[in-house]
């Protein structure tokens, strides 16, 4: 540990700079600026208190180390070898937890996330299940305290969803719902089965880190956009087929397209939507960056791939397999109801330890 002190002290230094800055008026009133360091300042915090806790387990340790040398009263030096084991543990958690925190941090973790869901293979079984997994994934927010805003959706006769874009706003959104990306296959027996048969359909999940308006990155010149407006369809109120109120806007460089058709105002649909291309070019751009380091993203859980197969719920079992790391688990009527973090911290534990495992060879 003695290698990595240094670095602790100048965080914790760091995050007692940033705890006076916070309190600075002229700070307050940077809302890009406050922004900015108050994310910085809640991962700090984070290891300022652990490296306070680690530090007074040190002390403890090498006091009892230093009291078994020269105490000589039986009762208290069997008092001390029983206390010694249990600050050693502690100090070994504490140790790993901190090396962990000092792992290199993806810098999106802290956005907003936009979800897509999308319903693939199974016709309208694989609908109603890409319904289930919306309200799965806004009950994992609720239990977070995030925000879930529907951007669009469409829905289908029978039920369930064709697809349906949201955006989860809150702390740290991305960095744990980035894991979530993929194809999310279920095999049950469908409600219109007459044999009891079960059937195995597929949706696919895309998590976007949320662009904010001010991103550098992503630059959006007007003459990149071919923007088309049309006459919402479905759900939405009197307006529908009325007013051409919907939005879509393609970018042209790319090829990526976007609709909008919530919001009624036709203004409104089209901020929403150049707030979701934002959010795809940035994801472009962050494929772009893994497919340049692809060597070390083969070893990693959160590469996003659409196309790859990350998870099965199987209804007759009970049971949700996560194909990454191998993980299954019994309780699907739990993960259902949004209980997620079952299956997310393993996967963040499992990033973890193999990044940990190539900074130290």
């Amino acid at each position: 540990m003695l290698d990595i002190r240094d670095k602790l002290e100048a965080l914790y230094n760091k995050y007692q700079d940033l705890e006076r800055q916070l309190s600075d008026p002229t700070v307050v009133n940077d809302l890009k600026r406050f922004k900015k360091l108050s994310q910085e300042y809640a991962h700090l915090k984070e290891i300022a208190v652990k490296f306070l806790d680690w530090k007074r387990v040190t002390d403890d340790v090498a006091g009892h180390k230093e009291l078994l040398k020269i105490e000589k009263d039986p009762e208290m030096l069997a008092l001390i070898k029983e206390e010694l084991p249990v600050f050693e543990t502690r100090y070994g958690v504490l140790e790993e937890e901190l090396r962990v925190l000092l792992l290199p941090r993806d810098p999106m973790d802290d956005k907003n996330a936009i979800l897509e869901i999308r319903a693939g293979t199974g016709g309208d079984e694989a609908a109603l299940f890409a319904g289930e997994v919306f309200r799965m994934y806004s009950r994992y927010a609720e239990s977070k305290g995030w925000k879930v805003e529907v951007l669009s959706s469409s829905g289908q006769e029978g039920g369930g969803l064709k697809e349906v874009v949201a955006e989860v706003k809150g702390t740290g959104v991305y960095g744990r719902l980035k894991y979530e990306g993929g194809v999310h296959r279920v095999q049950r027996v469908p409600v219109t089965e007459a044999q009891g048969r079960v059937h195995t359909s597929a949706i696919t999940v895309a998590v976007l880190p949320e662009a904010d308006e001010i991103d550098d990155e992503i630059p959006i010149e007007d003459k990149d956009l071919k923007i088309d407006t049309y006459r919402a369809s479905g759900a939405g109120g009197q307006h529908i087929n009325k007013t051409d109120s919907a939005i879509r806007i393609t970018h042209l460089p790319t090829g990526i397209v976007v609709t909008m058709q919530e919001e009624r105002s036709q203004i409104q649909n089209r901020i929403r939507a150049m707030a979701h291309l934002r959010s795809k070019l940035l994801q472009a751009e962050i494929e772009k960056r893994d497919r340049e380091t692809a060597a070390q993203r083969k070893s990693l859980v959160g590469s996003g791939d659409r196309s790859e197969k990350i998870r099965t719920y199987n209804f007759p079992q009970n049971r949700c397999t996560d194909h990454r790391i191998g993980l299954t688990l019994y309780r699907l009527g739990d993960i259902m109801e949004g209980s997620l973090d079952a299956l997310i911290d393993p996967l963040i534990t499992f990033q973890n330890a193999e990044l940990l495992k190539s900074s130290l060879s």
